[in-house]
């Protein structure tokens, strides 16, 4: 719960502000596919079976896996800019 009350202070520098996990991992899934999507960031919800419901239930449980979602994701909007 400490972690709500902290994010408001955050935000204004939170690039992620607003964007849900489901948006992130739909564009990814969309730019580089199941299977560019495992090989830059190797963990096996995105290799065996892989959807985004089962990716969804992964990434919230684990921090350093949605970490490395949301750095893949904020780089690739960087290179749209």
């Amino acid at each position: 719960m400490d972690n709500h009350s902290n994010t408001k202070n955050e935000q204004p520098n939170n690039p992620l502000h607003g964007v849900k996990l489901v948006t992130i991992l739909e564009e990814l899934v969309g730019k580089y596919g199941w299977e560019g999507l495992s090989m830059k960031i190797n963990i096996n919800c995105f290799k065996d079976n892989p959807s985004i419901n089962s990716s969804l239930k992964f990434l919230r449980k684990t921090p350093w896996a949605r970490d490395k979602v949301e750095r893949l994701y904020l780089n690739l909007q960087k290179k749209k800019k």
